[in-house]
């Protein structure tokens, strides 16, 4: 018989924290394990919803902004993204990041994925996002931040992502479902067009 997958096989003993900060909380759990025997499970929880996004100018161009990753030790290039505090409409917090990040106004949202990142160990969560009717101006980053900005065509960002040259999983997931919007009837005709440009010759 399939096990019931709204069943939680999982039993939490006894729980700690045993770290936090304004960004994270650590838990200690010691558990019985699906199997029965006793064990010990970490978790990290999150306290910011993550957010990222994929803005589509008018002549199929789009942003991407590299910064050097501490926990990785190495440079990467990503779309626009960041965290949003619980409670704030996603949507919000991406308008926010796109324009602190890259200085871009977006008239339009389209929310295209929601995605659970690194769910073994973490209950962090992000929502992805395509933005169009773009107005620029100038970027705002905050303190934890030293960014290059580099606007480029969507083919190109789409070519970093399947050569293995952006590893970020936000930008991977949503540069890789970019080609499959332009054949997605749900998606707004105008944005469709703009992504058409965009991808053009892609691969």
């Amino acid at each position: 018989m399939l096990p019931d997958p709204d069943r939680n096989p999982w039993r939490i003993l006894a729980s700690r924290n045993v770290y936090e900060n304004p960004w994270i909380a650590v838990e200690h759990h010691e558990v019985l394990k699906p199997g029965g025997a006793p064990g010990v499970y970490g978790m990290v929880r999150f306290r910011n919803h993550a957010v990222g996004v994929v803005p589509v100018a008018a002549d199929g161009s789009t942003w991407l902004v590299g910064q050097y990753r501490l926990p990785l030790g190495r440079y990467s290039w990503e779309i626009p993204e960041g965290g949003v505090p619980m409670g704030e409409d996603p949507v919000d917090g991406a308008r926010r990041e796109l324009r602190e990040e890259t200085g871009v106004t977006a008239a339009h949202l389209l929310p295209i994925q929601r995605v659970a990142l690194s769910n073994s160990v973490s209950d962090e969560e992000g929502s992805l996002f395509l933005a169009w009717g773009l107005t620029e101006g100038e970027a705002a980053p905050d303190d934890t931040e030293e960014l290059r900005v580099r606007r480029l065509p969507l083919r190109q960002a789409l070519h970093m992502a399947l050569s293995g040259e952006i590893t970020d999983s936000l930008s991977l997931i949503a540069l890789l479902r970019l080609p499959l919007l332009v054949s997605d009837p749900a998606t707004p005709a105008e944005l469709r067009r703009l992504l058409a440009i965009g991808l053009e010759a892609a691969g």
